[in-house]
């Protein structure tokens, strides 16, 4: 009877391991899948963190350098407004750079202005072919044209006004963050999260680059005025 009873306490006591070794084991693999694998949430929640980084900061800011030193900005031809839009682009150009195409907005950045290219094409091309028109058919069409494009704007305006107000501010938040025009709440969100976070860093990387230029020009004119003197 004793023998009996060790035994079967032995097997119960190995039964047990089998079932602890097992569960340890299975622990392990889930972690190690979910460290492969990261879940969508720790994905967004990583890529909003990178931009407040000090690392990132500085890869912007040598992008964005190396970018702006390639526009050809003449104050002289140019005006204020078309300098500040010029900037405003390589530098939008420069964080999308920086932000890999991961993201919408990002992707949508870098694909604008080829698609700003080609419409300016079909511009062209709509342009040489209704000045042809008209000078064949003459100005009826022209108005007509004007009076169904007042039209649709007037249809266009009634169909917003008519949209409640959540879904509104949803829409003009998808028209604010690129690429998030027509796409639904969850992914303007995210996006919306991760461009903001994305411009904050933009803003600390030019005001500092704007800190240099200004301190190493007072230092280039204070160095040159004794020698003018």
């Amino acid at each position: 009877m004793e023998q009996s009873s060790s035994s079967a306490v032995a097997a119960v006591i190995s039964t047990n391991a089998n079932i602890n070794t097992d569960r340890a084991r299975r622990r392990k693999k889930k972690k190690s899948v979910l460290q492969k694998h990261p879940s969508k949430e720790n994905r967004n929640s990583q890529s909003h963190a990178k931009w407040k980084t000090e690392a990132q900061q500085q890869i912007y800011s040598s992008k964005l350098i190396q970018a702006l030193s390639q526009v050809n900005i003449n104050p002289s031809t140019s005006s204020a407004p078309r300098q500040g839009r010029a900037v405003r682009e390589v530098a939008d150009r420069a964080l999308a750079f920086a932000a890999k195409g991961k993201t919408r907005w990002s992707r949508a950045i870098l694909t604008s202005r080829i698609k700003l290219k080609f419409r300016k094409q079909q511009h062209k091309r709509r342009r040489l072919a209704s000045s042809s028109s008209f000078s064949s058919s003459g100005s009826t069409t022209g108005s007509s044209s004007r009076s169904s494009r007042k039209h649709k704007l007037s249809v266009l305006g009634l169909k917003g006004k008519g949209l409640p107000a959540v879904q509104r501010k949803v829409s003009v938040l998808g028209r604010l963050v690129p690429g998030c025009r027509k796409q639904p709440l969850p992914v303007i969100l995210e996006e919306a999260t991760d461009y903001i976070a994305a411009l904050e860093m933009q803003v600390k990387a030019m005001s500092a680059i704007a800190e240099l230029l200004s301190r190493s020009t007072s230092e280039a004119s204070s160095s040159s005025s004794p020698m003018t003197s």
